[in-house]
């Protein structure tokens, strides 16, 4: 038993110290004055590991960009509080494999979120192949957060994949972390190789207010999973208090 209590706490140490890092590299961010308000800052982190091959990245880039042409996506968006949202978009794969594949942009009108569209469409595989780290992709999206420029009540990471993590550290201390600094996570899970998958998901990766699994039985199936999980996602809220600032992503 005190064995396994110090290697909790052995790993619980690690998660801080890459965190530490992670933000540390993504640089400190604009002053919390010089920040764009947005309704919500959204992180689209695309499964690029070696169980992904190159239809299927395919399938995920067109899906998204399919989503976010839905006109129900532009029409949200103009529902919130500010009329905007900021989206990213990175690829992933094993623990030190994470890229930032499309920087923040600000979307307020259909001509912008069609532009985005676009874009994702083209986007070409930057991550290499290699292990499923969902911690890795976390830790880097809360990096991603703290140098975004804008400022918001919701920030939500939005994590598709086909396997479970299997490179790095825990995903459990990586979305403890993320909730702790009040951001969301969420899950699209595709169950074409573990048929389980969203389960694990539940129990292991998404947390924060209002997280869920979004779940596609097969990568032909991700097109309508993906538009699902996206209007669910991007529709305003209610919400109170203040929004999570630089200081609380460290």
């Amino acid at each position: 038993m005190k064995c396994r209590t110090v290697q909790s706490l052995i790993r619980a140490l690690w998660v801080l110290l890459f965190g530490a890092v992670g933000l540390a590299l993504a640089g400190e961010g604009a002053p919390a004055h010089a920040r764009q308000d947005v309704d919500m800052e959204l992180v689209l982190a695309v499964d690029c590991s070696y169980s992904v091959d190159a239809t299927e990245f395919r399938l995920q880039r067109e899906g998204l960009a399919h989503a976010l042409r839905q006109p129900d996506v532009a029409r949200l968006i103009g529902e919130g509080a500010v009329g905007a949202i900021a989206v990213s978009v990175i690829q992933w794969s094993k623990q030190d494999v994470q890229i930032m594949a499309i920087p923040w942009e600000r979307l307020s009108t259909a001509g912008e979120v069609r532009a985005l569209a676009d874009r994702i469409e083209v986007m070409p595989r930057l991550a290499s192949d290699g292990g499923t780290s969902l911690a890795g992709a976390i830790r880097f999206s809360l990096a991603a957060f703290r140098s975004s420029g804008f400022q918001s009540f919701r920030k939500v990471i939005d994590i598709s994949s086909d396997g479970r993590d299997n490179s790095g550290l825990s995903p459990d201390e990586a979305r403890d972390l993320a909730v702790a600094a009040g951001v969301t996570i969420n899950g699209l899970t595709i169950l074409n190789e573990v048929p389980t998958l969203d389960h694990y998901f539940r129990d292991h990766v998404i947390g924060g207010p209002g997280a869920f699994v979004e779940v596609a039985s097969s990568y032909d199936d991700f097109d309508d999973a993906v538009q699902r999980k996206l209007i669910r996602e991007i529709r305003p809220r209610l919400i109170s208090g203040t929004p999570p600032t630089s200081s609380d992503l460290e």
